[in-house]
């Protein structure tokens, strides 16, 4: 069962981060936010967070919330935020300005024009970067476990102190075929959503401007 505790740590880590870093991507990008100083102290907060590991992290839960996932979650949210925020910002920086113009030509207020002018254009970049998270999250839960973070890391480690290394192999065996799966399955909807992000964008300005 530790298996499954490690990778459900790197999804609700995951999720927990990309769903905050949605609305601070926002409010961290140009062509959204206008105000230098706001933005500035945005972006600066998000280094903050992306800049100490979440090896750190982890030791810092583990002592505020005890041992075990819950400690986990925290660590590869608390990290993950400050990356993904950085990178939604960034996605919708880069967003076409053309689709946003059409559907304030319509009538679009500002909401509008986020919903139907610049997230059908970058949603599919944002939950492409959440899954290449959640993918390198299974591996860092691994790591977070050998601190007392909870998963399969915590097992690992104990069988090294025990020198029981024929338990060791079989459980980096383990994790090695788990994330060799995760990445295959992680590929093949991140090339899907992509390829998709065009025709979700095309419809979202048809709704919008009936």
């Amino acid at each position: 069962m530790a298996l499954p505790e490690s990778i459900g740590m790197a999804f609700l880590g995951t999720l927990i981060a990309a769903t905050l870093a949605l609305g601070l991507g926002f409010l961290g990008a140009r062509n959204i936010i206008p105000s230098w100083i706001l933005r500035f102290s945005i972006r600066r907060s998000f280094d903050f967070l992306r800049g100490v590991d979440s090896l750190v992290w982890a030791l810092v839960y583990v002592r505020a919330v005890g041992l075990g996932p819950l400690a986990g979650v925290l660590a590869i949210a608390t990290s993950d935020i400050g990356t993904l925020s950085k990178l939604y910002a960034e996605a919708i920086e880069n967003a076409e300005k053309h689709q946003a113009e059409g559907v304030q030509a319509s009538g679009g207020n500002r909401l509008q024009i986020i919903r139907f002018g610049v997230l059908p254009q970058v949603l599919p970049i944002l939950l492409s970067n959440a899954l290449y998270k959640f993918e390198s999250n299974v591996r860092s839960a691994t790591i977070l476990g050998i601190v007392g973070a909870g998963g399969i890391g915590f097992h690992l480690s104990d069988r090294i102190r025990a020198h029981r290394w024929e338990e060791v192999g079989f459980i980096i065996i383990m994790i090695v075929v788990a994330v060799f799966v995760i990445d295959l399955i992680s590929r093949y909807l991140r090339a899907r959503l992509i390829h998709a992000g065009t025709d979700r964008s095309t419809v979202s300005v048809g709704a919008a401007t009936r």
